[in-house]
């Protein structure tokens, strides 16, 4: 491990046990009666819903689950064709920019160039 980036191994761990304590206070969440009924009541709703819309919110969180694996598969079929790396104008390389030139007066502008300051004002 002493090539390893430790800033890398510090963020994964981190991540780990955040899923660690989120995991445990969501099981000590669902082991109370009255927190289960609470949940149950959001999810499934109690039956107050107008014709055919639902009291609760699982239709709208199955929704947004079906939503996030849509959105994730075309993710990574994006990263897998290699869309990132191709641009429009092929596998040309990048044309690089280089010091305008004056070709009318014969001088050259840019670095290496020489700066002739402009002439003084003469006194009368």
């Amino acid at each position: 491990m002493p090539s390893d980036q430790p800033i890398t191994w510090l963020t994964f761990f981190t991540l780990a046990a955040a899923i660690v304590v989120a995991a445990g206070a969501f099981l000590a969440f669902l082991r109370s009666r009255h927190n289960r009924e609470i949940a149950a009541v959001a999810l499934e709703g109690d039956g107050r819903g107008r014709g055919i819309a639902p009291s609760g919110a699982l239709p709208e969180l199955g929704g947004l689950f079906v939503l996030a694996v849509v959105v994730a598969g075309r993710l990574v079929a994006g990263y897998q064709s290699g869309g990132a790396t191709r641009f429009a104008g092929g596998d040309k390389p990048t044309p690089v920019p280089t010091a305008p030139t004056n070709t009318d007066r014969g001088t050259t502008v840019g670095a290496g160039a020489a700066i002739t300051p402009p002439q003084a004002p003469t006194m009368t």
